[in-house]
């Protein structure tokens, strides 16, 4: 799987800026922040209103409310003539988000602090007696939740539920998250709850959840929105609990371990306490929005503590219910979920997509496990980065992988076997002391490669590992990865957001001469409610030439938003093939493809070269005669023209090529000698 990661710029600068600085494509609304400190405690109505933006098929809170209004009203009816209904375990993988730190050095946390925020959300849903979960008021619930990392993994394997993922990337922007982490890293959903322990890019934001929806309303989506990106997500300084150890990498005041346990609730459905009608922080109350919970006291806005008694609604009886973690008060003064909250949350439980599955999901149950039982993984990613027209890309490194002891017994050695691109098998010999569930990283001689690397277990502790469904890793690499494309006529197209000023692009060739260009724009007044209008252009460029295309804004938020989705996307002129597109990309973006023309110059002997097999369902050889000798390289590109891989050919093996991680299809390999080419066409089956 290949991501092209672009960073956004997030510095915060002055105020007449900070309106301007985006959350799910919109400016950040003032009222969102703590006026004490400017965190974000919570943008999981931020996130709802961008997913129902998005998905037209996804509930609306009117909906989703109406829906489950008549089933907690008939729930609560049985409720009363049934018994204490079994407690609900679900099981929790953890994504340890990091970009190759060490464990124990942000924002790669250690297991025990993933541990302790378990340990915490077990105290506050089960409201444990002689725990900070605990409390005394009447209407205090014990949900009847508990949550255990997984034991098993998506294969069947024994895991201990904590993934840590190196993405070589130092922080997240929310549209990254959403639209590379999560999808790239998700356990199923009607199996798992997902969380995401990582560095946010806007350091002012903690955490935010995908809110349930309905199953089964006739004429709306049961899909509950979508599946790839449901769970929970948190800035690693505030995933677990202090009190659990003095050396987590924690942020007070919220060192407890409660925005995991806020943002769960919401991901149960629960709503703030004050739901969402006014703001503290710009002083306007709300008394009639509504948590749907009765015995939450109406409350007009959030709170940020409890160092005082609020009633923010005094014609409204009862106090502003601080404590209730759905508040936003500090980590220390939270300690209860109410009984109609539990109703609520017993009720998503019970219907809601992708939360009634988890009732008997089996990953939290221990599977037998073996006394040796070593498992490899791939450790090093490798984006799809493109390094432009005049970059050389780094020089390959040799890859990591990590092994992990899933058995009973102490791991002390393994013998790994690693292929290059299926050349000659190479051996590894690991040895140490890793206990049950610890792992440790290896970095493999001769694998500063691109191409494919396969690696497996031969043996563990100088014998058979017992379990080889663990055993094998596979993963790609490639080097330049820009697009080529056999065509020089495109269709540029741009919709501007309101704040055309800031809008500037150009598209350059190799020598940096600039063939169009456009920008700055007029802004249009968010008032009008009217964005500018479409603008289309038709370019034509040179053949065999690498083009760079730069858009520019000077206020670092792209043109995803502020009051309109803007966009630009350069396509062939057909429409079918797009090249680049954009919306949030920050202060700048890049984007770099080539006109090459395939199999310009050919080989004078059409049997100086073939391939074979051919179709192939793996290994495809290149064939070339003796008296032509080896050639300088080749390139394979896809049926559009573009390029997805680049060899140098320095010895007769690197002329043999793994292709078992194209898909099905019609590919192009074009070989290159001195000044000519040969293209010839190849079948993937």
């Amino acid at each position: 799987m290949f991501f092209c990661l672009f960073l956004l710029g997030n510095t915060y600068g002055q105020d007449q800026n900070q309106t301007k600085k985006l959350l799910f494509g919109k400016p950040i609304k003032a009222g969102i922040k703590n006026p004490n400190n400017g965190l974000i405690r919570c943008a999981t109505t931020e996130y709802e209103e961008f997913l129902q933006e998005k998905n037209p098929n996804r509930m609306s809170n009117a909906q989703f409310e109406e829906w489950l209004a008549p089933l907690v009203s008939k729930y609560k009816v049985a409720k009363a003539n049934s018994k204490t209904a079994a407690v609900i375990t679900i099981p929790v993988v953890v994504h340890v988000v990091h970009s190759g730190q060490p464990i124990g050095t942000a924002p790669n946390t250690t297991d025990a602090q993933i541990q302790s925020q378990i340990t915490v959300l077990n105290q506050d849903f089960r409201r444990m007696l002689g725990t900070p979960g605990y409390n005394t008021n009447p209407v205090g619930a014990d949900v009847e939740i508990e949550f255990v990392l997984a034991k098993q993994d998506p294969n069947g394997n024994p895991t201990n539920g904590i993934d840590r993922v190196n993405f070589t990337q130092p922080s997240w922007t929310d549209t990254e998250i959403e639209t590379i982490l999560k999808p790239a890293t998700i356990w199923n959903p009607e199996l798992y709850l997902n969380m995401w322990s990582l560095k946010f890019t806007d350091n002012t934001l903690l955490g935010y959840a995908q809110f349930p929806n309905a199953s089964g309303l006739a004429g709306l989506s049961s899909s509950g929105g979508s599946a790839n990106t449901d769970g929970v997500v948190s800035s690693y300084d505030v995933f677990g609990s202090s009190d659990f150890g003095g050396s987590f990498l924690l942020a007070a005041p919220y060192n407890k371990g409660r925005t995991m346990t806020h943002e769960v609730g919401h991901w149960l459905g629960l709503l703030h306490i004050w739901g969402d009608g006014g703001s503290r922080d710009t002083n306007t109350k709300d008394c009639n929005a509504s948590d749907y919970c009765e015995d939450t006291p109406q409350a007009g806005w959030e709170n940020y503590d409890c160092l005082t008694t609020y009633d923010s609604c005094p014609t409204n009886p009862g106090n502003d219910m601080t404590e209730n973690y759905m508040d936003y008060t500090n980590d220390e003064c939270m300690n209860i979920f109410t009984q109609n909250q539990k109703d609520r949350v017993t009720v998503i439980i019970n219907n809601a997509a992708r939360r009634s599955s988890l009732k008997t999901s089996t990953k939290a149950s221990t599977i037998p496990l073996f006394a040796n039982d070593a498992e490899v993984k791939i450790v090093t990613q490798n984006s799809n980065i493109d390094y432009g027209c005049n970059a050389t890309p780094p020089s390959p490194t040799n890859k990591v992988v990590s092994i992990s002891n899933r058995g009973t017994s102490t791991l002390t050695s393994v013998i790994l076997n690693y292929t290059i691109n299926g050349g000659a098998n190479q051996t590894y010999t690991w040895s140490g002391s890793l206990t049950q569930n610890q792992s440790a990283d290896i970095t493999l001689l001769n694998t500063n490669f691109n191409g494919t690397l396969n690696v497996s277990i031969a043996s563990a502790n100088e014998g058979t590992d017992q379990r080889v469904s663990n055993n094998t890793a596979s993963r790609n690499y490639f080097d330049l990865a820009t697009a080529n494309y056999n065509f020089t006529n495109f269709v540029f197209t741009l919709q501007q957001d309101f704040w055309g000023s800031e809008i500037t692009w150009e598209i350059k060739d190799a020598l940096g001469n600039v063939k169009y260009k456009g920008g700055p724009y007029t802004d249009i007044p968010e008032s009008s409610l009217v964005l500018p209008a479409i603008i289309t252009q038709n370019w034509t460029l040179d053949s065999n030439q690498c083009y760079t295309f730069t858009i520019n804004d000077d206020q670092s938020d792209g043109i995803c938003c502020d009051g309109g989705d803007g966009f630009y996307n350069i396509k062939s002129t057909d429409g079918l093939t797009t090249i680049a597109s954009g919306a949030s990309y920050g202060s700048i973006e890049n984007k770099y493809f080539s006109t090459n023309a395939l199999g310009t110059n050919t080989f004078e002997t059409l049997n100086d070269i073939y391939l074979y097999p051919n179709p192939t369902k793996g290994i495809l050889n290149i064939h070339v005669s003796n008296a032509l000798g080896l050639p300088n390289r080749f390139t394979i590109s896809n049926s559009l023209g573009q390029i997805i891989s680049r060899k140098t050919v320095s010895k007769e093996t690197d002329l043999t090529v793994n292709t078992s991680s194209l898909s099905n299809g019609v590919y192009f390999i074009t070989v290159t000698k001195e000044d000519q080419s040969k293209t010839l066409q190849f079948i993937k089956k």
